[in-house]
């Protein structure tokens, strides 16, 4: 590792240059552009991620006070502030949409062999949403409600590594459940979902689509029992069924058998009752892989604290989706460097390291090698931590 870069430049030299430029070209992103590329935008728009800044007066202020360093960190251009809001108003989201799926997919690559405590070779996701309040003034484009502005981010997150596969930015106002009409299915694959997408003519959809779904049932539910299997009581489960609906919009939408599993939640003293298309998993591991759907609010909480995505640079939609892009894709990037470079530390305390010493002029390697003082560190912070091993 070359010694006279800063942290930042090397950070950025794990970025697949070839496909950047092919999402730009896609996009005729730098069509007619003679200064600040949008390659500076992205580099500038990274560095405020990794860097927490909360505005665009704060990320040009300090890369100004760099200003010496700034061509071997890849920015070209002058850096203002007029000419960051105009690129965040003008370039195409969809170039850094794209870029952060290429990323994602080398990292989901990376991930494929992580263990998610489940003895299951199929892939699972886990796939909800969260709101951004926005303010309505600021943002007229996306409406909520009266007095109330927001986006939703639907997500479907591979647990393997907690990646994030597919987003989806809409207006708040949009509904959940409407989401899963543009859901990319993987058949063979399992699909955990909450009890707010239990529509049954789109679980069709995904039964129909050869990929599993588990899900919670809601109090209402109408079905007749088919037939009962045993069930370990010792483990807390209490039943497991083949059912079919019997309500009369619900057995026209969902024609087929269903499995009904039962559970006691010990913890919170309750009874879930699970659906799911799957017959041959045992009961128990049904309870568990909806467990592991709190991966994706874990996910939700964690970019919240850790990246720039609650306060925006800019008030357009194409600013406020542009920063989001960019943010997934560091999370992605970041994630990529800690496996290539086999770190022990949590995604957390890497962003923290970089985040004070994107200057500095040290190997990569060296600044995040794993310290003695790591479990404390771990044990000492306030933050949700990912992808601990």
């Amino acid at each position: 590792m070359n010694t006279q870069s800063t942290v930042f430049a090397q950070i950025m030299t794990f970025l697949p240059m070839h496909e950047f430029r092919k999402c730009v070209r896609r996009y005729r992103g730098d069509y007619k552009v003679k200064r600040f590329s949008c390659f500076d935008q992205f580099l500038c728009l990274a560095f405020a991620q990794l860097t927490y800044r909360e505005s665009l007066r704060d990320i040009v202020s300090c890369l100004r006070t760099m200003q010496n360093r700034l061509y071997h960190m890849g920015i070209r251009s002058p850096v203002s502030r007029n000419n960051l809001a105009h690129a965040n108003e003008m370039r195409d989201w969809r170039i850094y949409a794209d870029f952060a799926h290429v990323l994602i997919a080398e990292a989901r690559t990376l991930y494929r062999d992580e263990d998610i405590g489940l003895d299951l070779q199929n892939t699972v996701y886990a796939f909800d949403s969260t709101t951004i309040d926005l303010c309505l003034s600021l943002f007229p484009w996306a409406f909520f409600r009266k007095r109330k502005g927001a986006i939703k981010l639907h997500t479907l997150l591979d647990l393997r590594g907690a990646i994030p596969t597919f987003i989806y930015i809409t207006e708040g106002k949009t509904h959940d459940v409407r989401i899963l009409d543009v859901l990319p299915l993987e058949p063979g694959s399992f699909y955990i979902l909450d009890r707010g997408y239990l529509d049954y003519s789109r679980l069709y959809t995904l039964h129909q689509g050869r990929t599993f779904f588990v899900t919670r049932a809601k109090s209402n539910l109408q079905s007749r029992r088919l037939r009962s299997r045993a069930v370990d009581k010792t483990m807390d489960l209490t039943s497991d069924q083949t059912i079919v609906l019997t309500g009369p919009k619900s057995k026209t939408e969902y024609p087929e058998p269903l499995r009904r599993v039962r559970f006691y939640d010990r913890e919170n003293d309750r009874h879930l009752i699970f659906l799911t298309n799957n017959f041959l998993l045992p009961a128990l591991t049904i309870a568990k892989l909806y467990k592991l759907r709190w991966q994706v609010e874990l996910f939700f909480r964690w970019i919240k604290q850790n990246l720039r995505i609650k306060s925006f640079y800019g008030t357009s939609e194409n600013a406020v989706r542009t920063q989001i892009w960019v943010a997934i894709a560091i999370y992605a990037l970041v994630a990529i460097i800690r496996k290539r470079m086999d770190l022990k530390p949590p995604l957390y305390n890497i962003l923290q390291i970089l985040s004070v010493t994107a200057f500095e002029k040290v190997p990569l390697n060296q600044l995040l090698a794993e310290t003695d003082d790591h479990d404390s560190m771990v044990a000492d912070c306030n933050q949700l931590v990912l992808f601990n091993l």
